[in-house]
């Protein structure tokens, strides 16, 4: 195992604010590193926490979005997704998500627990959520600036888009670990975990 006992938290001398982006505000801090006392400019860019639901239906079938994607110029299939709004609890922003993205409601809600989407640069939390028996109770409700197509899937077509390079998002792929062997090298089997692996509590 690696000695990180000598290893110390890096110095925070100031910070700076810069653009607000429509998405993300950016955050100069100027850092001094405690082995050599270098300071270094870092960039943080401050989000709002995302969250990402793992919706599975009465027939074990698994809620995705297509939609293109901006950054990399194309369409991608992902799970129901977004930003918490100021004021509503990760809880409620995943239930608004999975219901204007998709339709679906459910009543049975399982909090799988945070990750950090990028510790590099960025200084938020990904929440992920299971909704299970998941139904289509609503019309989509999207943005002037979505525009999603939806289509739920079996875990056998799951491994499929991921072996055909066609669900490469990688918060997706992460949450969906959660409830299902993903990795299965041959990924024939329609099989979800009885338990969801869960890292925290809510």
């Amino acid at each position: 195992m690696a000695d990180t006992s000598d290893q110390k938290p890096w110095k925070l001398l100031r910070s700076e604010p810069g653009p607000a982006l429509p998405v993300f505000k950016v955050r100069y801090d100027w850092m001094e590193n405690p082995r050599n006392a270098t300071v270094l400019k870092a960039v943080v860019l401050d989000f709002p926490d995302w969250v990402s639901v793992a919706a599975i239906t009465a027939d074990n079938r698994i809620v995705t979005v297509r939609q293109y994607r901006f950054g990399v110029a194309h369409f991608t299939t992902e799970l129901p997704a977004g930003l918490v709004h100021q004021g509503e609890s990760h809880r409620e922003a995943a239930e608004r998500e999975l219901r204007e993205e998709t339709g679906y409601t459910s009543e049975d809600w399982v909090y799988l627990g945070w990750v950090e989407p990028n510790p590099a640069y960025q200084n938020n939390r990904l929440h992920q959520w299971l909704a299970r028996g998941a139904r289509k109770t609503h019309e989509c409700q999207m943005d002037a600036g979505e525009d999603v197509a939806v289509e739920t899937l079996l875990p056998r077509d799951i491994h499929r888009y991921i072996r055909e390079g066609r669900l490469r998002h990688s918060l997706a792929l992460l949450s969906l670990s959660r409830i299902m062997p993903l990795w299965d090298a041959a990924g024939t089997q329609d099989e979800l975990f009885r338990d969801p692996l869960v890292l925290d509590r809510e």
